[in-house]
């Protein structure tokens, strides 16, 4: 059985978890892509927040009720 904890303050923890994510794909723009802008920014948004959350032992689930 799976016991499920809500993250105290969701939108504090998202907050940060978009800035370390932006920092990161600025980080990815530069090194990885020689300073060019990157069309495809949403989807290493999505894997990079996944992989984070991931990492960190959080799920997302939908609500049952």
């Amino acid at each position: 059985m799976s016991h499920e904890t809500p993250v105290p303050d969701a939108e504090t923890f998202l907050r940060e978890l978009l800035i370390r994510t932006a920092s990161a794909h600025g980080e990815h723009e530069r090194d990885d892509l020689g300073g060019v802008y990157d069309e495809d920014w949403p989807r290493w948004y999505a894997a990079y927040m996944a992989q984070a959350l991931a990492s960190g032992g959080y799920t997302i689930t939908r609500s049952t009720s």
